[in-house]
């Protein structure tokens, strides 16, 4: 427990060095902390959890999560596919209510579009939509882990992602929502695979794209 403790309070050092925006370190521990319920959670937004929204989601939308796990997982990596969708659901959910649905994959060049999220924010909200699945019984297979992040400016620019490990074998798995827009489903990937630097090759992440911008007057 000190271990992750510790590690917890670095990657929040972490965190503050390295976001523009910050909410107080006191903030993020709590949140990160909490014990989600459906009527009350809450969520990260704006770059290390500059801000922060209470939610709670209503039965007839946590059903479509529901959906995703009505075949039961034979296995832990028939989980980590559920676990993926669940995690995409449960954004497009939150985004329709805090106004993250437009975020957008990675963190630079977004930062005059509304509702963006970075690393931290992502990192955080994934755990606690983990800690959602797994108080209503969707994961069988997995334990929660703490936070991770890797490179920590010397090795590059630090990069934070949710954690979780399979309960027979040990083996630790990223769980991490950054790579695509809101929605996506999160990618999976053994941790050490993560920790190596990878990024899906298909992630829009560093490549040209067009935005379409609403314009309110038309």
């Amino acid at each position: 427990m000190k271990f992750l403790i510790n590690r917890l309070f670095f990657s929040l050092l972490v965190f503050y060095f390295s976001t523009s925006a910050q909410a107080a370190l006191t903030d993020i521990s709590r949140i990160f902390r909490q014990t989600p319920s459906l009527n009350q959670f809450e969520v990260c937004q704006g770059g290390g959890c500059a801000q922060s929204n209470q939610l709670s989601i209503s039965e007839s939308e946590w059903n479509s999560v529901v959906q995703i796990f009505k075949i039961k997982a034979n296995n832990a990596s028939e989980e980590r596919q559920q676990i993926s969708k669940a995690i995409g659901v449960l954004e497009q959910i939150v985004g329709a209510k805090n106004g993250t649905s437009a975020d957008l994959a990675g963190t630079f060049g977004n930062g005059d579009i509304p509702g963006q999220l970075d690393c931290n924010d992502e990192a955080i909200n994934t755990t606690t939509y983990m800690r959602l699945l797994k108080s209503n019984g969707f994961m069988q297979f997995h334990e929660i882990e703490d936070m991770r992040t890797r490179n920590f400016f010397f090795t590059g620019w630090p990069h934070t992602t949710a954690v979780m490990h399979d309960i027979k074998t040990g083996d630790k798995y990223a769980v991490d929502s950054w790579f695509y827009d809101n929605g996506a489903p999160a990618v999976i990937v053994p941790f050490s695979l993560w920790k190596s630097g990878y990024k899906p090759a298909d992630s829009p992440i560093g490549k040209p794209r067009t935005l379409k911008v609403s314009n309110p007057q038309n």
